[in-house]
Formats: C-alpha cells, structure tokens, sequence
C-alpha cells in the first residue's frame, strides 16, 4: 500500500498553517508556491481538508485558510483519510470466488482474507488515530514552542535561527 502524494502535501500545509504567525488566513497562493503546486489543485486538496473540518477557508482578497481546529486534535488519521478515504488496504474484487469455483472452501478462503486484512485496518487506524500533527512538529522541531511566522517573508529556517542566536 501506497499513499499518494496527496497526503505529504496535506502534511505540509497544516505544518504550515500550525507555524503561521497570527490568526489570519494563510494564502492559498503562497501555499501553492511553496507546495509547488497549481492553484487549481491546491483547491482540490484544501477542499478535502476543509470538508473534514481539518481547515477553515476564506476567500476574498485578504482569504486564505487557517487551522479548523487545534494542531493537537489533527491525526495523521484525519490527513490520510481526507486525503485518501477510509483505511481499507485489501481490495477484494472477488477473486477468490471467480478463481475456486468451489464453493465452501472459496467462501471460506476469501472471509479469512477478509478478517486478516481487517485486522491489518484496524491496526493502522489505530496507530495513525494516536499520532497527531503536534507530535510531529514537536519532533521534528524539537520543541513544543512552535515558532510563529509569516510564511509571506520568512522561511522556517530563519526563523528557527534566530531564536537559536538569541538563547545564546
């Protein structure tokens, strides 16, 4: 199983959004510069976000998007699944009964499938649903301060360096 890369950007952009120095929307322009990415498709993955209640999204001119909700509530489960829909690793098209005409033992076969991949499911909603975007940035960051920028002007690393100058 495979992501798409739907959910790296989504990662992004509340990583972004988390850092962001005030309460004002962050540009969907900017973000789509940062991210690489068009603004058309930047609609279509902050759609998904804000249809999950992850982002809020304001437009005019002075519009953007912002965090729904706080960094602490959003779980690596809410990114995937907004970007990706529910966990469900294993296909099931029906093969096993197309391939064993057989009757009991095709009907058998393809429920323990079934049970074992939902238990697989099962574990990595529960795995993602602890992890949230809060403990990635404190990770990655290390620190629980998170820094507060203007994406406009600032890089991370800017920002991350001069506090560092200024603690010593």
């Amino acid at each position: 199983m495979q992501l798409t890369k739907g959910v790296e950007q989504a990662i992004c952009i509340i990583v972004l959004l988390a850092t962001q120095e005030s309460s004002a929307p962050l540009a969907s322009d900017e973000i789509s510069r940062r991210l690489e990415v068009s603004p058309s498709y930047l609609k279509k993955i902050t759609r998904k976000l804000v249809v999950q209640g992850i982002v809020s999204s304001v437009s005019g001119n002075n519009g953007g998007i912002s965090l729904a909700k706080p960094v602490e509530e959003v779980t690596m489960l809410h990114l995937i699944e907004a970007m990706e829909g529910p966990i469900a690793i294993y296909p099931d098209t029906g093969l096993i009964s197309r391939a064993f005409h057989d009757g009991q033992y095709a009907e058998r076969g393809q429920d323990v499938l079934r049970k074992v991949f939902h238990q697989a499911d099962q574990l990595i909603v529960e795995y993602f649903s602890k992890v949230t975007a809060a403990d990635l940035l404190e990770e990655g960051l290390g620190t629980s301060n998170l820094p507060r920028l203007d994406w406009n002007r600032e890089t991370l690393s800017d920002v991350m360096n001069r506090e560092q100058d200024e603690k010593k």
